[in-house]
C-alpha cells in the first residue's frame, strides 16, 4: 500500500457521551465523496485519549465498515506503552485496517535507542505498513531523522511518517535521508504546500474535516506541480487552516465548526472545553466567510 495524498485526521462525534455513529458514518461518506485517499480515525483529532478500549477499537471497525474499501483507513493504535501499541495494532489489523498510525510515545519521553525498539517491536507484531508520527508539541520529543532511517532500513513495513514539527528543513532532512519511495506526509495543514514543495507527497489534514473538497485540491495541485494553483489556494484557506488550529487545541475548534454546520452534536470528552464565546463568535465569522455554513 502507498501512502500519497490528502488524508483526513477524522473527529470522533459523541452523543450524549457516546460515539455517534450515525454522524459518523455521514462524515466518512463526505470525505469519500471528495475524494481523499484515506481517514485517519482515533487519532489526536479523534481524541483517542478519552476512549475507552472497546470504543477505540469499534470506532477503528466501524471507519472500516462505513469506508467500504472506498479510501484507506488507517488507524490510530500509538500508546506510550508499547505492548498496548503491539496489542491495538494487530486488533485493527484483524478489523480490516489498511495501515496504522504510530504516535511517538508521550510522557516516558524515551531516548532515542527507546523509540527505535518500541516502533521496531510495534512494525513487527503485525503486517500493516506503518505511518510514523512525530509530534513533539504533544509528545515533548521527536523522532529523530537518523532514527527514522534506521527504522526505514531495518523495518519493511515502517514506510511513512506524518511530519508535525513544523519545520521546513526536517522535510528535507528527512526527504534526503531517507530511501526511495519513504513516504513523508504533512501534519500540519498550513505547511503542506511548502513540504509537498521539498519532497512529502501528501497530508494528514484537520480542515478537511470541514472543506474535504478544498483540501484534496490543494493537495493534488502542489502533487501535480501546478506551483500557481497550489499556491493561490494556500494563500485563500491558509486564515482557515490557521483559524481551526488556533483558537483553542485540536479538536476542540474542528468539532465546533463542525456542530455549526449541523454534522455533529456539540460535544467533546473532559478534560476538553468547548470554545469561549467570543472565539465561537470569530470560528462562526470564518466559517461564514468560507461559505462553509
Amino acid at each position: 500500500m502507498k501512502y500519497q495524498g490528502l488524508y483526513t485526521a477524522i473527529i470522533t462525534p459523541f452523543r450524549d457521551d457516546k460515539v455517534d455513529y450515525d454522524a459518523f458514518q455521514r462524515l466518512i461518506e463526505a470525505q469519500v465523496a471528495a475524494g481523499v485517499a484515506g481517514i485517519v480515525p482515533v487519532g489526536t483529532t479523534g481524541e483517542s485519549p478519552t476512549l475507552t478500549h472497546a470504543e477505540h477499537m469499534e470506532v477503528i471497525a466501524k471507519a472500516v465498515q462505513f469506508a467500504a474499501g472506498r479510501c484507506q483507513v488507517i488507524a490510530g493504535t500509538g500508546s506510550n506503552c508499547t505492548h498496548e501499541a503491539i496489542s491495538m495494532t494487530r486488533e485493527a489489523e484483524k478489523l480490516g485496517a489498511d495501515g496504522t498510525l504510530q504516535v511517538c510515545p508521550y510522557y516516558n519521553k524515551p531516548s532515542q535507542e527507546g523509540l527505535y525498539r518500541h516502533f521496531k517491536a510495534v512494525a513487527e507484531s503485525s503486517s500493516l505498513p506503518v505511518l510514523l508520527y512525530s509530534i513533539p508539541g504533544r509528545s515533548g520529543i521527536e523522532i529523530a531523522v537518523d532514527t527514522v532511517v534506521r527504522l526505514a532500513h531495518d523495518c519493511p513495513t515502517i514506510v511513512a511518517i506524518k511530519e508535525a514539527g513544523g519545520s521546513v528543513e526536517r522535510v528535507n532532512q528527512l526527504v534526503h535521508a531517507l530511501p526511495e519511495g519513504f513516504a513523508v506526509l504533512s501534519g500540519d495543514d498550513g505547511l503542506t504546500v511548502p513540504f509537498i514543495s521539498c519532497g512529502a507527497v501528501g497530508a494528514v489534514s484537520v480542515t478537511s474535516n470541514v472543506a474535504p473538497a478544498a483540501m484534496v485540491e490543494l493537495v493534488n495541485a502542489a502533487m501535480g506541480g501546478d506551483a500557481k494553483l497550489a499556491r493561490e489556494l494556500q494563500v485563500k484557506y491558509y486564515p482557515l487552516m490557521k483559524g481551526l488550529m488556533s483558537l483553542d487545541t485540536n479538536p476542540v475548534p474542528i468539532k465546533a465548526a463542525l456542530a455549526l454546520r449541523g454534522d455533529i452534536t456539540w460535544e467533546l470528552r473532559m478534560p476538553l472545553a468547548p470554545l469561549a464565546e467570543q472565539k465561537h463568535a470569530t470560528l462562526r465569522d470564518l466559517l461564514a466567510r468560507f461559505n462553509l455554513i
